[in-house]
């Protein structure tokens, strides 16, 4: 068959036109195969149950009738039924899939082996009826044919092991392991009796251990094949665990040294695996007088073995040296120093001119070996340096961290990149020895190992800045002077690649810089280019990594210049620029503005910028801003701020009553309730400020009113004398007092009525007679008049509605207007007073 090549344009000449049909023929013979696999309808007939059947009745019709596949779904279910009747499961559905798994294939016995441990972890019945139902089913598919199969059974019985007790496990599982381990049965059968060991080992005491276990692990250790021999060899840490350090020295070590020393080399690695991972629990003797001859003669063999031997001792070189380290003798540390020397080079001899006539073509196999070996060297450099004290690190391991640095491989530097801060923390004072790799490592031409440097790349400049011997805060740039141009440079290099993650990850890591470098080389290299990043990159996370990193630099700014510059290039170029991308990307600075930057700085600089964007044309850029508003009244504060509280009152009002788009309406009517329930922080100075100067104004006040009250009370004196003196039987004098008090009664009504201010006189027509006290009573009035009030008094301001200027009274011209009131009335009531009086003296008289 040809291959089908798609053209962008296709060609159907004549001359082509036959190719395309042969090709077509030649799929549809393809097809012909799949139509055919599909069920007749005698074999749907076979699949179809009955609906109404019930599930527990369903599945035992299907285990006893039904085909593999249908049997294997009810087995796969079987967690479900547990939860849902345990009891009707485990008395009709557990019988019948015992029976089944006799005969199942492996798709089934997998199936099975993965629910009944999904029925112990969600511990659908107690431990006892787990033990009762399902162990022993578990134990009789251990050994089965299949390797796949009797793993998997395993690994459920090795968690089972967990949870039972002592009792049933001694009983149902210890006891049967002794005939199980012996020579006369199946190899899978002796595999699967030594992982148990290693698991029973810490579950029981040591002198049960002693007695029943440990014949049966010596026993396995001399096993005639090697596998058995590995995988016992394995097991022998977790026994060592179990049975504490003085048998382990007295069973344990001997079997170790005996495997070892074992034909199969597969059996020595496993043996010097196992001596490595238990150097803790053996003591200084054991340690020189046995475990250390062991490790030489490995060591000196391990070159003319496979280099699957080199691969493992590689990787526990660097634990192997540190736990040998205090009985090594000045030779032996040379000795193992120049063998982890010549590891890291492996592979490497040709292409650095060290040929030694060894011409021979290396496999592609051995390849792979040797990048692993170096690769494992890398991994171990730190507990290297900690081997050879890092105050000799220049004299003794440099040039291979320079090897390692360098190495032809992507995964050798991969590591050591992962590892540099490690070595970087045990240099200490002397880390600006490495200062030229780190700028190799940041110039590297794979991402990966950039990547694997930027995790730790913040702490890494900082020690290498401020932890080397002749650098300080006044010359920081002095001590690295590559590294600048290699930070730019790695920066360009991901933004030009297709993996935004490790750019955006490399951005947030260059926010570390203003403790590193000085504000003036940030800004002219590294402080417009994320300006750049933030107006011309396609990736949202890019975007917003560069927009915050921007914000740490200017808030690390101290010189104005250079900050109203920057300021007026964010708010230029993106609060008002033309694209709406860029105005969504201004919210999210002014977001990390307020999170970075004081409340007072963003009042002061992107407050109102803002608040601008309720006119925005696009209804996304409405959206985020209302999204932002509360964050946006937390940085104000009463009374300082109280112009800016108007503003924000304003655009919300525009918003409720001007905005069409309905998303929009529903936010904004959102964001209302939520700024409803908000409070404002006060500013306590300005607050004491405005105190003392209210305190004197009314203290002028009170004296003012207190003289007032003192020359009406003596005009009132003489007033009262006098009315009493003209009253008896004098006509003119009767006369006289009615002029008085006429004028009087004049004079009340006159003040009454100046009380009330023009600008209230028809406040009885208006649409409502009080002011509206919060956020939430202009939403629900948006059809009337779109009035908007805040709930504070000093929110409150005079609002227009769509239909003319209606005006509402403070709650302190309330009080006036009902003050004057009440004056009037009082005054009413004092005139009709004397004349009732007047008259009485006239009928008296």
């Amino acid at each position: 068959m040809r291959p089908i090549i798609l053209f962008s344009k296709m060609d159907f000449s004549q001359s082509n036109l036959f190719g395309y049909i042969e090709d077509l023929q030649e799929l549809t013979i393809i097809e012909r195969p799949v139509r055919r696999s599909l069920k007749t309808p005698e074999e749907i007939e076979r699949l179809t149950v009955d609906e109404e059947l019930g599930d527990i009745e369903r599945a035992v019709y299907l285990l006893s009738s039904g085909q593999d596949i249908q049997g294997t779904s009810v087995v796969a279910n079987l967690p479900v039924l547990m939860r849902q009747n345990p009891a009707e499961t485990l008395r009709r559905v557990l019988p019948k899939i015992r029976e089944v798994l006799h005969v199942a294939g492996v798709e089934m016995q997998l199936t099975a082996a993965v629910s009944f441990l999904t029925v112990l972890q969600e511990e659908s019945v107690s431990i006892h009826t787990y033990s009762h139902s399902f162990l022993h089913i578990i134990l009789q598919n251990l050994e089965h044919r299949d390797a796949g199969v009797s793993n998997a059974w395993l690994e459920t019985l090795l968690a089972v092991i967990e949870a039972l007790p002592k009792e049933t496990i001694r009983h149902e599982i210890l006891n049967p392991l002794v005939s199980k381990a012996q020579l006369s049965q199946t190899l899978q059968s002796r595999l699967v009796s030594c992982k148990i060991m290693g698991k029973l080992a810490n579950k029981f005491e040591a002198h049960i251990i002693k007695r029943e276990i440990l014949p049966l692990v010596k026993s396995l250790c001399q096993d005639v094949e090697y596998e058995v021999r590995i995988c016992m060899c394995r097991q022998l840490e977790h026994i060592a665990q179990g049975i504490g350090t003085e048998l382990t020295k007295t069973v344990v070590l001997p079997e170790l040294v005996e495997l070892a020393r074992d034909e199969g080399s597969s059996v020595r690695l496993a043996a010097f695996e196992t001596l490595v991972n238990l150097l803790d629990m053996f003591d200084a003797d054991d340690r020189s007088q046995t475990v250390l001859p062991l490790v030489k003669s490995f060591c000196e063999k391990s070159f003319k073995a496979d280099e699957s031997i080199l691969v493992s001792l590689s990787f526990h070189l660097g634990k192997l040296c540190n736990g040998l380290y205090g009985i090594f003798t000045p030779e032996q540390h040379l000795r193992f120093l120049e063998f982890y020397k010549k590891l890291s080079t492996l592979g490497l001899q040709q292409e650095n001119g060290h040929n030694d006539n060894q011409l021979q073509l290396q496999t592609l196999e051995q390849e792979k070996k040797y990048i692993s070996v170096r690769k494992n060297c890398a991994y171990n450099f730190p507990a290297m340096i900690v081997f050879v004290d890092p105050k000799n690190f220049h004299l003794e391991l440099y040039s291979i961290f320079f090897c390692l640095c360098h190495d032809p491989e992507v995964p050798v530097r991969y590591t050591m990149a992962i590892s540099f801060y490690e070595v970087a923390k045990l240099l200490n004072s002397g880390v600006y020895a490495i200062h030229k790799e780190l700028v190799t490592l940041l110039q590297d031409e794979s991402l990966e190992v950039l990547d694997a440097l930027a995790g730790h790349l913040p702490e890494i400049l900082e020690l290498m800045t401020n932890g080397g011997e002749n650098s300080g805060s006044e010359s920081k740039l002095l001590s690295i002077p590559d590294l600048i141009p290699a930070l730019t440079t790695a920066e360009q290099r991901a933004a030009t690649s297709l993996k935004w993650r490790t750019h955006e990850k490399l951005l947030q890591k260059y926010a570390c810089l203003p403790h590193v470098i000085s504000s003036d080389q940030i800004y002219y290299r590294f402080l417009h280019r994320m300006l750049t990043i933030i107006l011309t990159n396609n990736v949202l996370p890019v975007q917003k990594a560069a927009a915050r990193t921007l914000c740490v630099y200017l808030r690390y700014n101290r010189k104005q210049e250079q900050r109203h510059e920057v300021i007026q290039k964010l708010i230029e170029q993106l609060g008002q620029g033309k694209s709406y991308w860029n105005r969504l990307r201004f919210l999210d600075t002014c977001e990390f503005i307020m999170e970075l930057f004081s409340k007072s700085f963003f009042c002061k600089y992107f407050f109102l910028p803002v608040l601008e964007l309720t006119h925005d044309p696009v209804a996304n850029v409405r959206m985020k801003l209302c999204y932002l508003l509360p964050k946006v009244k937390s940085t104000l504060k009463i009374p300082t701020d109280k112009h800016l509280l108007q503003q924000l009152e304003l655009c919300i009002r525009k918003l409720l009553c001007q905005e069409k788009d309905k998303d929009v309406l529903t936010i904004v009517k959102r964001t209302v309730l939520e700024l409803d329930r908000m409070e404002i922080s006060m500013d306590a100075e300005q607050l004491e400020k405005e105190k003392q100067q209210n305190e004197g104004r009314s203290t002028n006040i009170n004296d003012k009113i207190f003289e007032k009250k003192r020359r009406d009370s003596k005009t009132s004196s003489v007033l009262a004398k006098s009315i009493t003196l003209s009253v008896p039987g004098n006509s003119s004098g009767t006369s006289a007092g009615k002029e008085d008090k006429k004028s009087k009664l004049v004079r009340s009504q006159s003040f009454s009525t100046q009380a009330l201010h023009p600008k209230y006189s028809n406040i009885d027509k208006c649409p409502n007679k009080s002011s509206a006290t919060g956020y939430t009573s202009s939403v629900s009035g948006l059809g009337k008049s779109c009035m908007l009030s805040f709930s504070d008094d000093s929110f409150r301001t005079h609002s227009t509605g769509n239909s003319g200027n209606a005006a509402f009274p403070s709650s302190s011209s309330s009080r006036n207007l009902f003050n004057s009131a009440d004056q009037k009335t009082t005054g009413n009531k004092e005139s009709q007073s004397r004349k009732m009086s007047i008259k009485n003296r006239k009928s008296n008289s």
